[in-house]
């Protein structure tokens, strides 16, 4: 017996090294020392973002989950509380505190229902983009009408924006203010991906400006107003707009603006955000080579028209910019168009052409091509100049031109507090224009 079990021993422990001598030699020939432990590689930048991202699932869900319990024994209390004051009879509670339970166990299955398109009824079509279409829809169980935002994924996919709709949808579910367009739900088939959103049917900036020309000051320092709230709320949580215009600024059935498509918005941690670049604004064509290759445009180089006839040629030409693929520069900063890294101060240089559209009807540095534009934007010293028609005040005009300025001068560049609170270096302060609570 004893001999049989040192035999099996010996057999063994030959199996085991013939079995670790393959693997020493495959070691020997990676470079790698048999001897020394191995070393764990580190993973890649693909596994650290999924493993992040699968991280804050579980967090935000669990989060939600407490939250959900806790609110459904505060609901409980209060009801008790109200019975307990009301001197209701015992059976009495006991049926109203049964009724809350099968309200709230109605609540928690809907909770868990997977929406879909066959949730909704499909409307009427209120926009179309680059990847598809928004349409008006109305929820079958509730009637509430929402807008849903489709989206085809195969043209995503081919135009390399899939990291474009991640941000937008990642903006829309992280960010929640009053001057945000709010996010439902999203959800997706094998051809398109649906985004469930508020819908507010003022219409945009863009209408409003049309049909009504221009705006009185006050009008503008309202709108003002709620576009810089709107640009802090998303710069609070490090994302940049980057497409702030007033086709971008909806409209609620009160009156009040909301700051909505996200579709370039730009993480301020780029290194989570690696296929972006600034060819992502430059509305589909290479500005840069264009504008350091002319530098002679002047003023002589168009026909001086009257505030009335720019107006006029604004208008003619303002929708179509809207609907075209290649879209409008007007807004954009020009630190973007000439590539020179930009952070979050371009988004407050759309906001002072903005502003300027507002209160003179068309936009700053607007020309009959988008390229001349651009070389207005660029050359922003000697092309920024207000009517005398536009008749403005010089608070009006001075917030304007500390908007569209340089980036260490530039309003907003050290937060919107520069704009809301603290006065510029200047004798003339925009609190004064915006007003201070």
């Amino acid at each position: 017996m004893d001999s049989a079990r040192g035999w099996f021993q010996k057999f063994q422990a030959r199996g085991e090294k013939f079995k670790a001598g393959p693997a020493k030699k495959k070691d020997m020939e990676n470079g790698r020392d048999p001897s020394k432990p191995p070393v764990d590689e580190a993973p890649s930048n693909i596994t650290k973002q999924k493993v992040a991202a699968a991280k804050q699932f579980i967090e935000n869900h669990y989060k939600a989950q407490m939250k959900s319990l806790q609110d459904r024994k505060e609901r409980r209390w209060i009801l008790e509380r109200k019975l307990a004051d009301a001197e209701v009879s015992e059976e009495e509670q006991h049926n109203l505190l049964k009724y809350l339970e099968k309200k709230e166990t109605e609540y928690m299955r809907l909770q868990r229902h997977k929406m879909g398109v066959d949730d909704f009824e499909l409307l009427t079509i209120i926009g179309r983009g680059a990847f598809g279409e928004v349409r008006l829809c109305r929820e079958k169980t509730t009637g509430h009408v929402y807008a849903m935002k489709k989206l085809k994924k195969s043209e995503m996919l081919r135009r390399g924006q899939v990291e474009h709709v991640k941000a937008e949808r990642n903006l829309l579910a992280e960010v929640d203010s009053p001057c945000i367009v709010k996010l439902y739900c999203s959800f997706q088939d094998d051809e398109f991906l649906y985004l469930i959103m508020e819908y507010l049917p003022g219409g945009d900036m863009m209408t409003l400006l049309m049909r009504k020309d221009t705006l009185t000051e006050d009008e503008a320092r309202f709108y003002v107003a709620q576009t810089v709230l709107a640009i802090e709320s998303i710069h609070k949580h490090n994302y940049i707009h980057r497409d702030i215009k007033p086709d971008n600024l909806l409209l609620d059935r009160n009156g009040h603006m909301k700051l909505s498509d996200f579709g370039l918005c730009k993480p301020l941690d780029c290194s989570s955000f690696p296929n972006l670049s600034e060819n992502d604004v430059a509305l589909g064509k290479n500005y840069k080579s264009s504008l350091e290759s002319d530098k002679r445009l002047n003023s002589s180089s168009a026909p001086r028209r009257t505030q009335q006839e720019q107006l006029l040629h604004w208008q003619k030409n303002r929708r179509m910019l809207a609907y075209s693929t290649v879209g409008t520069p007007d807004y954009i900063a020009p630190e973007v168009l000439l590539k020179k890294g930009y952070g979050m101060e371009c988004d407050w240089w759309s906001l002072g052409a903005i502003m300027y559209e507002m209160l003179v009807g068309y936009p700053p540095f607007y020309s009959e091509d988008p390229m001349s534009t651009c070389r207005k934007i660029v050359n922003w010293r000697t092309h920024l100049k207000f009517p005398e028609e536009a008749k403005l005040s010089a608070e009006a005009k001075d917030v304007v031109c500390k908007l569209l300025c340089n980036v260490e001068q530039r309003l907003g560049t050290k937060g919107a507090h520069e704009i809301k609170c603290e006065p510029p270096k200047s004798k003339l302060d925009p609190v004064k224009f915006f007003g201070q609570e």
